[in-house]
């Protein structure tokens, strides 16, 4: 017979614990089956039957089914002679499983790690045991079959949450390995011995479970166990930063409150600095992978504050490497997202001045000062000031306006458009794209500007107004258009568009903010305006800086007339015009939005319909392009020639026929009313109806076409609502009595109506221009007609020349019916006292017929002087006296021959 053995495999385990008990050796095949000593009961116990391999299946390392049941039974036995056997019963388990826990087994393995982790208090003995199962568990899970990891993931996912509930056992070796076996589910090890018969799970298991077992929140909950033990508190701290790298576990760790307890142990003593940078980076991910808000509000107490003001003021005044100042930098951009929350306690912030604190910085360079700061330092400061101040300054209005904060700003936007001389570094990240001039500076200064007055608190738009804010920034984008290059366009665009931002801000309602605005504000409009349409494709900026220059206009020259009297004169309509026949469908709403207000000033039609775009279109006629363009994007039924199909849905689009019309509240809009602010249809109506939708100039038939649907947009709309309204009222089950019920089926006749009335008027514009096309057909037929009669005539004409010239008999013939047609145009008899002239020229030799001739006699010479004196006529001046010309001997030449031109 075979040998039997143990599968069990000496193996070299790593240092035990110092606390932890010697290891005991594993049992013989012949111990393990003979009998044992009572228990207690007196009754008597097998040691645990461990499976058994041949030395074939040895050789293979295949790993048999172990009792685990029995080692389960063995320590729930309280029994103090009962010790020795269980140690080493799990001795052997650890030897056995010593490559790796097959998931079948998982359970029942993680029940034997709680049963000796219950007994470590009484008996610490049992540390060294559940020490080594749990350093295995950072091995990788084994699975046999593919579907091990689907059919024990609960067992699995329950088992790995153990392993936060055993941080509560007071040891430190203990707690340190359970860290390091999380760890290891993110840098997992191969196995030291490959099992036949099993496969290694995936890489991506152990941590799938770990969040559905729930452990990141008992590994925060486990923070609070670890006041002053500073190696557990790192180690745990490590644990979780790899844990936060998912959305699942920060969700798990929001919960349990984990950025406020990690936060308000930041300052806490650590010579390493591994606390701050871990917990600092735990707190990003909390940030970003979980509910921004909630994470917050948990930051947003004092205790919280507190510790983040010392930690920066430490890593500011301290720090000295890159790895301090990005420490000093993310937890400023922490403190900067808290003061997002109103509810903050952000009156530290009072307290300790930090606005004024922030605002030393904004201000121009002093020169002969000896400060402690390089200069590229100081311009680092500036710029983090600002942009601090951008984000707390609005939460602290009062302490701002104390602070002179306007004053302050407008007078360092004065030094940034002055030609001082400064060179700037441009080295950090504030920095970028200002590199020896002033522009990062101008930038972050907009922005504190922009934030303060989208407030909209008038107390601090109006001190702005009063201290030539609106002028100023008029100055300034000139000032940057003459500084536009290559390198900077992108930068300069950016700050051209704040300052656009900023006084529609403050010019909006406001008529008299808009008069300051002025004609210097128009101008600069309509450079941006005029800007090269491929510019906008760019990628710099330009469509930025467009849109900010379309909601100037609505916000700074709307409603004041002068200004927009100005506005067109300067060809502004046109230019607007020229931007909607780009075809990009971004600027289309704003500027038709634009062209609706725009035409209620009277002199706003004449522009629009003198305007001509490409091959002489017409605004009317590209307003109704565009609409077309709309309905065929929002998918509107229409036949090939652009004619109404459904005459009792003619605006239907294909977004309303998918959704399904419910019954809803009277407050609520419905899909018929939410189509009007989704497109453009409606805004292409108000215009074409503040021109009349008459004398429209360069229409097609096509064209007339669809103006007929325009035209009618609003009662099909009406009639849209209200077949809305009857629909719903028959999902409510609702009967009306019977005069609503009358009233309600008249609308939507008389809705239906019209759409067959306008889809017939759409046919009678077919056939006129199908009758007008046969007519103008026929037109040039006939044009084509007489020119082919006329070359013949011509023809014929030119043959009888010829024949009379070069025939007598023929020239004869002609000459006989000339002489025929005379004489029947005389009288049959001469009147009396008639005078006869006589025809005929003698001597004439032409074969043609003559006309009059007129005998002119030479000039006398009297008037031109004898034959030699018409040489310099033309160099002197000839008076006109009694009609005719008369030589003047005395007369200078006007002109020296010289000089005159030729």
């Amino acid at each position: 017979m075979p040998r039997h053995a143990v599968a069990a495999a000496p193996t070299t385990e790593a240092p035990a614990p110092a606390e932890a008990p010697a290891t005991a050796e594993a049992p013989s095949a012949a111990e393990a089956q003979g009998p044992r000593s009572k228990s207690k009961s007196g009754s008597p116990r097998q040691i645990p039957v461990v499976g058994v391999v041949t030395e074939d299946e040895d050789a293979q390392g295949a790993l048999k089914p172990m009792d685990l049941n029995s080692i389960i039974k063995l320590l729930e036995e309280t029994a103090q002679d009962d010790l020795e056997e269980q140690l080493k019963s799990v001795k052997t388990l650890v030897q056995y499983y010593q490559n790796g826990f097959p998931l079948r087994d998982l359970a029942q393995i993680f029940k034997i790690l709680n049963l000796c982790a219950k007994k470590i208090e009484n008996q610490p003995l049992f540390l060294e045991p559940a020490y080594n199962i749990i350093k295995l568990c950072g091995l990788p899970f084994l699975k046999k079959k593919v579907s091990d990891e689907i059919t024990y993931a609960e067992d699995t996912a329950k088992s790995i949450a153990l392993l936060g509930d055993l941080m509560k056992i007071p040891s430190s070796e203990l707690r340190i390995q359970i860290c390091k076996c999380i760890v290891d589910f993110y840098h997992a090890e191969p196995p030291k011995k490959h099992i036949t018969g099993y496969q290694q799970a995936s890489s991506t298991y152990k941590i799938q479970m770990a969040e559905v077992g729930g452990l990141a929140k008992t590994m925060v909950q486990s923070l609070d166990l670890l006041e002053n033990q500073l190696v557990e508190k790192l180690w745990v701290l490590k644990a979780l930063q790899h844990l936060s790298t998912s959305e699942v576990n920060c969700t798990l760790m929001m919960k349990a409150y984990a950025a406020r307890g990690i936060c308000a142990h930041l300052n806490d003593p650590d010579p390493s600095g591994q606390l701050l940078f871990r917990s600092s980076e735990i707190l990003w991910n909390l940030l970003e992978k979980s509910s921004k808000e909630e994470i917050i509000k948990q930051l947003s107490n004092l205790e919280c504050l507190l510790t983040l003001k010392e930690v920066f003021k430490h890593l500011f005044t301290r720090g000295f490497s890159d790895y301090d100042r990005q420490l000093r930098n993310d937890i400023l951009v922490i403190t900067t997202i808290i003061s997002q929350n109103p509810e903050a306690p952000m009156i530290l912030l009072i307290d300790g001045k930090v606005v004024l604190a922030l605002f030393t910085y904004v201000k121009k360079p002093e020169k002969h000062k000896i400060i402690e700061w390089s200069a590229a330092q100081y311009e680092e400061l500036q710029l983090h000031a600002l942009a601090t101040l951008s984000s707390v300054a609005p939460l602290l209005i009062e302490e701002y306006m104390l602070c002179q904060g306007n004053a302050r700003i407008l007078a360092f936007l004065e030094w940034c458009e002055s030609e001082e001389c400064f060179f700037s570094h441009g080295n950090s990240f504030h920095g970028t794209g200002g590199r020896g001039n002033k522009f990062a500076h101008l930038r972050y200064t907009l922005r504190l500007l922009r934030a303060m007055i989208h407030l909209e608190d008038e107390t601090v738009n109006q001190d702005l107004c009063e201290k030539g804010t609106i002028q100023q920034l008029i100055g300034i984008f000139k000032y940057t258009i003459s500084k536009i290059n290559d390198k900077e366009e992108a930068i300069l665009l950016e700050i051209q568009s704040d300052i656009l931002l900023i006084l529609s801000a403050l010019c909006e309602n406001d008529n008299s903010r808009k008069e300051i605005f002025g004609t210097e504000g128009v101008d600069i409009i309509l450079h941006v305006i005029k800007t090269d349409p491929k510019k906008f494709q760019s990628g710099l900026g330009y469509t930025v800086l467009l849109f900010s220059t379309l909601d100037s206009i609505w916000c700074c020259i709307l409603a004041c007339y002068p200004l927009e009297d100005y506005f067109l004169e300067k060809e502004g309509i046109f230019l607007l015009l020229d931007l909607l026949a780009l075809d990009q469908k971004k600027f289309c709403s704003l500027i038709l939005a634009i062209m609706v207000e725009f035409c209620d000033n009277p002199k706003t039609p004449v522009h629009v319909n003198a305007w001509r775009g490409k091959k002489d279109q017409t605004a009317a006629s590209l307003l109704i392009k565009l609409w077309r363009m709309e309905e065929r994007e929002l998918g509107v039924l229409r036949d090939k020639r652009g004619m109404i199909i459904d005459t009792r849905k003619p605006l239907f689009t294909s977004f309303q026929a998918e959704q399904k019309i419910m019954p809803m509240p009277a407050n609520c809009p419905t899909i018929a009313i939410m189509d009007v602010a989704e497109n453009i249809r409606a805004k292409i109506y108000a215009v074409l109806g503040k021109l009349d939708f008459e004398n429209l100039p360069g229409l097609s038939t096509e064209d007339f076409v669809t103006l007929c649907i325009i035209h009618r947009y609003l009662d099909f709309k009406i009639g849209e609502i209200w077949n809305e309204i009857y629909e719903e009222i028959k999902l409510e089950k609702l009967k009306p009595v019977t005069t609503d019920r009358r009233v309600l089926q008249a609308i939507i006749t008389a809705s239906e109506n019209v759409g067959k009335m306008v889809a017939s008027l759409q046919c009678e514009m077919f056939e006129i221009q199908a009758r007008q096309d046969v007519q103008d057909e026929q037109k040039v037929y006939a044009k084509i007609q007489a020119t082919h009669k006329q070359r013949e005539l011509a023809n014929k004409s030119w043959v009888n020349f010829l024949a009379r010239t070069s025939n007598a008999k023929t020239l004869k013939k002609a000459k006989k019916l000339q002489e025929k047609a005379i004489a029947s145009t005389r009288y049959g008899e001469r009147p009396p006292n008639a005078i006869f002239h006589q025809t005929d020229i003698k001597g004439l030799n032409t074969t043609v017929l003559s006309g009059r001739v007129v005998a002119v006699e030479s000039t006398p010479a009297r008037l031109v002087g004898g034959p030699l004196a018409d040489t310099d006529i033309a160099l002197r001046k000839l008076p006109v006296r009694g009609g005719a010309l008369q030589r003047v001997k005395a007369v200078k030449p006007a002109d020296d021959p010289k000089n005159v031109p030729t």
